[in-house]
């Protein structure tokens, strides 16, 4: 089955349901996805890079820099903590290097340059982006932000006029919504975001920095589970300032974002 079709038949099963109001928790569910993937898609596009390169970055350092510096001039270890996943001493080496050679503020408004870029780029055509921002921002300012730093500082960056770029800005920011989420998630169950990300993708673990995965049992793999779980409750409890019609245009606003991101 084809990306755009996965999309259309998770946005399918959101709508056929009996009652007429759409469940906040399968919405959630079934756009989280498509959001997480969407908001990743300008990090490492051949555009990024270029830009990246044109300031002195390679592409990991402008996204280390790019994405963390929206958090400002920072020790390494803020970062992080914000980013989880990653080992320390590679976020050391990579963020002190990179910001030696622009400043992190600078790095983070040129990131998300291209990320506005890449909405113009692929979103210009896409019906239905008006109540999918509205739908968005409804959440994005009635979140708690507390405990959640890389979505309060990339929230409050100032956002693009034009349609298609403060659409894609919008899944950005509900991708670090739930990124921020997930960590503290993660931690309130235990475990240590290593585990949980060598659990995830396995194949990463020496990508990420790491020169050797941790143990991992069923315990692991059960807290996980619960951390995803409470992932979805606290998310369920953010989206659950839409009315069913900003549910049905966030719902449909994703699809259409994802199918346009995967052609």
């Amino acid at each position: 089955m084809s990306t755009a079709a996965q999309l259309h038949d998770s946005l399918s099963r959101i709508l056929s349901r009996e009652t007429d109001a759409m469940d906040t928790r399968d919405l959630v569910k079934q756009t989280s996805p498509t959001l997480n993937s969407a908001g990743a898609a300008y990090y490492f596009a051949p555009e990024t890079l270029a830009k990246g390169k044109e300031i002195g970055l390679d592409g990991f350092r402008f996204y280390c820099l790019g994405r963390g510096g929206v958090l400002g001039d920072v020790e390494p270890a803020v970062i992080s903590s914000a980013f989880g996943y990653f080992a320390a001493g590679l976020v050391t080496k990579i963020w002190n290097s990179a910001k030696e050679i622009i400043s992190p503020r600078e790095a983070a408004r040129a990131h998300l340059a291209c990320a506005d870029d890449l909405g113009r780029a692929r979103l210009g055509g896409v019906e239905g982006l008006d109540g999918f921002c509205d739908a968005a921002e409804t959440i994005i300012t009635n979140t708690d932000p507390s405990g959640l730093a890389l979505f309060a500082a990339v929230a409050a960056e100032p956002m693009p006029e034009d349609r298609a770029a403060r659409a894609y800005r919008n899944v950005l920011i509900l991708r670090e919504l739930r990124g921020s989420v997930h960590l503290i998630s993660v931690v309130a169950e235990g475990l240590t975001a290593v585990t949980a990300h060598a659990i995830k993708r396995p194949d990463d673990v020496a990508t990420f920095g790491h020169a050797e995965p941790p143990e991992i049992g069923e315990t692991e793999i059960a807290a996980l589970d619960a951390a995803e779980k409470r992932t979805d409750d606290i998310m369920t409890r953010f989206y659950g300032v839409l009315n069913d019609a900003q549910k049905l245009a966030l719902a449909t606003g994703t699809a259409a974002i994802g199918a346009a991101l995967s052609t």
